[in-house]
């Protein structure tokens, strides 16, 4: 089933997610890789494709997990959460509808 893994940044977490960046992204490209992941990427803080040093507000995964402990447990080991990117961390079970 798919998962949406919904998370929030700490206020100024742009310095800490550019250094977890690269083992964050490793996770992602796994997924990728194993044909599990629909979507994932970040908010920016605000209206703009390159927020600058505004930074980002949280993130957004969409992936397939065998269960929502299984998502759940894929989220809370998420370099991003190890490094304080993440202030909350929610995962819902996800219907795709469209396209």
């Amino acid at each position: 089933m798919l998962y949406a893994i919904i998370s929030e940044d700490v206020t100024d977490s742009l310095g800490k997610r550019q250094q977890a960046r690269p083992a964050h992204l490793e996770r992602l490209s796994a997924l990728q890789d194993e044909g599990r992941l629909l979507l994932a990427g970040p908010h920016p803080a605000i209206d703009s494709e390159d927020p600058g040093p505004a930074g980002f507000s949280g993130s957004l995964i969409v992936a397939e997990f065998p269960s929502q402990e299984a998502a759940q447990a894929w989220a809370d080991a998420d370099p991003y959460v190890a490094s304080g990117v993440y202030a909350k961390v929610t995962v819902k079970p996800f219907k795709k509808v469209f396209p």
